[in-house]
């Protein structure tokens, strides 16, 4: 067996030269295709008019781009590792490109579904390889920084997506919120093309195709179930068949990469507990936003009486929050101050501290509600970083593109797990508060349905209660998923504090994955 490589064997004393540069290029790569995740919502009315879409037709469009980027991105990251990060960033910058134009001038509802598919394809690409060649380019002093405001980005495309999508809308026709992405992408893909060093690699392995197949199918078909659970009930024979499936083909991935001498993903990452703690982490993180987003928007709208647009504007706070203390690399300074499972804790534990302020006071208004979205927001901007640079420095170099896979696959996950699990608790609340003759199947449905103003009254006190309850479980889940991520990082520490030297058989079992490869580094 080979010596252990390096861990950042391949990077200068202090990362690229044009290290900033290069981030400030990437992320504006990436703010377009998380701006496409959310900007679609607000033109359904405009859809449904003009392209004559019918509701079935509106949901694919909107799920096709979400359901193809999550599918592929495990590929995508071990793709990129394969046949080079650069390349295959410019590839996605220019498949998203393509697919935006023809996304634009789309003349019918089935030319803009596969238009969304094409662009997920480009996003999945994007995503896996801005974290990858980040990873590349920046050392261990500054990765920390540099993946927070990568992070950063990630909140500020979530939240502005709407935004976004309404201002366009008010000037432009439909079209016009994908056709904004091409001068983005082509300035970016100039960019990338000068300045973003070539890293991959250099292992001769065939490719894994069966690895990559099993992959893509098992969580396209998972993250379906996940979105359509709410709209078909988790109960319907379409989502426990799709879940079904996706459970299936998942764990033949698991068994074929066992069984395989050069793996996708190497299982035995999930031997390192620092790895899995990481994980953890990261699927709570995306748990409380994903779930606490679906529950703030009807919160600000059924209870507090906002229009879309003003729920929208809401929520920003804790988007802006994020941004302000990732840029001013706050995270980052603790990261060193602290250590990464203190971090991740601290932050955890503000993100449920928020859940908790909004589910106590956020029924008398929205006052109570700012403050909660401030301190959840402080909270993911503590987690977040950490939590991507816990999981990229489990990973050896040379897997960066796979890391950034699983880090992305994870934040799918958790999102879908939380609208899942959240809105299943409010609904189970809700309809056990209100009266069996009115019925529960959504709120509109059952204030329609109610026959005096007392039994609406009632109703809403219900919807309340349902929201509080499912907040007060988020925070709690997500409190103690935050310390047990935490504690496995703290004891992955000490073990590797306590090992022998490289030497000795007291090598991690990341470090062993890492033996049986070799980086090419970046080139020129």
């Amino acid at each position: 067996m080979t010596a252990p490589a390096a861990p950042r064997s391949d990077l200068a004393p202090h990362g690229h030269p044009q290290r900033w540069l290069i981030l400030g290029v990437i992320c504006l790569a990436q703010l377009t295709v998380l701006l496409d995740n959310t900007v679609l919502n607000v033109a359904i009315p405009s859809l449904t008019t003009e392209l004559d879409a019918s509701t079935a037709d509106v949901q694919w469009m909107i799920n096709a781009y979400s359901l193809v980027q999550a599918g592929l991105l495990l590929t995508a990251g071990s793709s990129a590792d394969r046949y080079g990060r650069k390349k295959m960033l410019v590839v996605g910058l220019a498949l998203f490109g393509v697919g935006s134009l023809v996304a634009g001038l789309a003349q019918s509802s089935g030319q803009l579904i596969a238009a969304r598919a094409g662009m997920g394809v480009g996003g999945a690409l994007l995503l896996t390889t801005t974290l990858a060649v980040v990873v590349q380019i920046f050392d261990d002093a500054e990765r920390v920084k540099a993946i927070g405001i990568w992070s950063t980005v990630s909140s500020l495309g979530f939240a502005a997506g709407p935004l976004f999508g309404g201002f366009v809308l008010d000037h432009f026709w439909w079209g016009a919120i994908f056709l904004i992405n091409i001068p983005v992408a082509l300035i970016a893909l100039a960019a990338v093309v000068r300045l973003v060093p070539e890293s991959k690699s250099g292992r001769g392995e065939r490719p894994d195709l069966l690895g990559a197949l099993l992959s893509t199918i098992g969580m396209t078909a998972v993250v379906f179930a996940i979105i359509s659970g709410p709209e078909h009930g988790w109960t319907s024979g379409r989502v426990l068949l799709t879940a079904f499936v996706g459970a299936a083909v998942m764990a033949g991935f698991v068994l074929w990469e066992l069984h395989i001498p050069n793996p996708m993903l190497d299982m035995h990452f999930f031997r390192n507990q620092k790895f899995v703690g990481a994980v953890a982490g990261a699927i709570l993180v995306a748990f409380g936003m994903g779930g606490s987003l679906f529950l703030l928007t009807q919160h600000l709208q059924f209870v507090l009486g906002y229009g879309p647009l003003e729920a929208g504007l809401r929520t920003a706070p804790m988007a802006l929050t994020v941004v302000a203390l990732n840029l001013t690399g706050l995270g980052a300074r603790l990261v060193r101050k602290w250590g990464t499972p203190a971090v991740i804790a601290a932050g955890m534990s503000g993100l449920a501290a928020g859940l908790a302020a909004i589910a106590v006071l956020g029924r008398y208004g929205y006052g109570g509600m700012l403050f909660g979205l401030v301190v959840m927001g402080a909270g993911i901007a503590l987690a977040m970083p950490a939590m991507a640079n816990a999981i990229m420095s489990a990973i050896p170099p040379e897997k960066a593109g796979v890391g950034a896979g699983v880090n992305g696959t994870l934040a799918e996950f958790g999102n879908g797990l939380g609208v899942a699990v959240l809105g299943a608790v409010m609904n189970a609340r809700f309809a056990a508060l209100v009266p069996a003759a009115v019925g529960a199947s959504s709120l509109p449905a059952a204030l329609a349905a109610a026959g005096s103003p007392e039994a609406r009254e009632q109703i809403e006190d219900a919807f309340a209660s349902g929201l509080e309850v499912s907040q007060l479980a988020g925070a709690v889940a997500v409190l103690a998923g935050g310390l047990v991520a935490a504690l496995l990082l703290r004891r992955a520490e000490r073990m590797e504090a306590s090992a022998p030297g490289p030497a000795s058989t007291g090598t991690s079992q990341v470090e062993k994955a890492g033996d049986r490869a070799d980086s090419t580094g970046p080139q020129a």
